[in-house]
C-alpha cells in the first residue's frame, strides 16, 4: 500500500509588524493639528467678528436715529444732512442689481460661447489663444476698467444715446467686461468635466455637433454655468471703483438706461470718509454695508444650492 503523505505549509504572518511612532513624529503630527485648530478657530473668529461689527453698525440706523426699516429699504430721498435726516437707499439698491444683473445679461452669452468654443468646437486654438487673454482680463485693475470705461464708453454712450453718458449703461458695459473671466473660467472647467459618453452617445445616435452641444451639453451643465453666473452678479455687486467713475454718482432712481444714479459701493466709499463716526450719516451708511453683506451671503447659499445641483 502506498503511503499519504500530507505536506503541511508553514504559517506566514502576514501582519504588518507595528512600528512605534517616534517622539518627533508625534511632536510634528501635535504641531500640525494644533496649527491647523488655531487657523479654523482664527478663522470663524475674523467672520463673526466682521458681521458682529457691521450689524452692531449697521444697525444703529435704526435703533438710535429712529428710522423705519420698510421706509429706509423704500424710500428714495437721500438726504442725511438734513435736519431730520430723510434716509432713503431704494436708489442705491436699484443701481446695485440692476447694473449687476445687466451685466450677468450681457457677460453670460459671451462666456458660454467662449467656453463652448475653447472645449467643443476648436479646444487646441481655444486654449492657446483665447485662455490666455481671459486670464489677462482677470489680473486687470479695476481702476484700469474704470478708466478706459470713462474714456471710451462714456463718450460713445454720449454721442450715440441721448444724455451725458454717465449712467446705468455705461455701469453695466465695464462690469460686464469685469465677471466675462469668471463666468467663462467656470463655464470652461464644467464643460470639460462633462462625461465624454454622453457627447459620444448623442454621436453613435445621429446628433450634430451643434445638435448634441445644445441637447445634450449646456442642459446637462446648466446648473455649473448658473453658479458662474451667480458668481459674476456676486463680484459685480460688490465692485466699487470701476463703477464709482462710469455711473454718474446721483442718488436718484435713474429713469432710463442713460440716467445718472449710484450704487451702494459708490456711495460708500464716496461717503464714509466724510462724515463723523456715530452721526446720522455715518450710521445710514454702514446700514448700506449691512445690506451689502446679506446680499453678499445670499449670493453664496445660491452657489452652495447649485452646487449641491451639480453633485446629484
Amino acid at each position: 500500500m502506498k503511503e499519504r503523505v500530507t505536506l503541511e505549509h508553514p504559517k506566514v504572518n502576514l501582519e504588518h509588524p507595528k512600528v512605534k511612532p517616534s517622539k518627533q513624529h508625534l511632536t510634528e503630527e501635535w504641531v500640525g493639528k494644533l496649527y491647523t485648530w488655531f487657523c479654523i478657530i482664527f478663522l470663524i473668529i475674523t467672520i463673526f467678528s466682521m458681521v458682529y461689527f457691521v450689524a452692531s453698525r449697521g444697525s444703529g440706523t435704526f435703533i438710535k436715529n429712529g428710522i423705519n426699516v420698510w421706509e429706509f429699504i423704500t424710500g428714495t430721498t437721500w438726504q442725511p444732512d438734513a435736519k431730520p435726516p430723510i434716509l432713503g437707499a431704494l436708489p442705491f439698491i436699484f443701481g446695485s442689481f440692476s447694473t449687476s444683473i445687466m451685466a450677468a445679461l450681457i457677460a453670460a452669452p459671451l462666456g458660454f460661447c467662449a467656453a463652448i468654443f475653447m472645449t467643443e468646437i476648436m479646444p487646441k486654438y481655444g486654449r492657446r489663444y483665447l485662455q490666455p487673454v481671459i486670464e489677462l482680463l482677470a489680473g486687470i485693475p479695476s481702476v484700469v476698467y474704470g478708466f478706459v470705461g470713462l474714456s471710451v464708453i462714456v463718450p460713445f454712450l454720449r454721442d450715440t444715446f441721448p444724455g451725458q453718458g454717465l449712467g446705468l449703461a455705461a455701469g453695466a458695459l465695464v462690469l460686464s467686461i469685469m465677471i466675462l473671466p469668471t463666468i467663462t473660467t467656470i463655464a470652461t472647467d464644467a464643460l470639460s468635466a462633462l462625461p465624454g459618453g454622453l457627447k459620444e452617445g448623442a454621436y453613435a445616435l445621429g446628433a450634430t455637433r451643434w445638435q448634441t452641444i445644445y441637447r445634450i451639453v449646456l442642459p446637462t451643465t446648466f446648473p455649473a454655468l448658473m453658479t458662474g453666473v451667480v458668481l459674476g452678479i456676486s463680484r459685480a455687486f460688490g465692485e466699487a471703483l470701476a463703477v464709482q467713475m462710469v455711473i454718474g454718482n446721483a442718488p436718484f432712481l435713474p429713469r432710463s438706461l442713460f440716467d445718472s444714479t449710484s450704487t451702494l459701493t459708490s456711495v460708500i466709499t464716496l461717503s464714509m470718509g466724510n462724515t463723523v463716526a456715530g452721526s446720522a450719516h455715518n450710521n445710514a451708511l454702514w446700514s448700506l454695508a449691512l445690506i451689502l453683506m446679506l446680499m453678499t451671503f445670499v449670493f453664496v447659499f445660491i452657489v452652495r444650492w447649485l452646487e449641491r445641483r451639480t453633485k446629484v
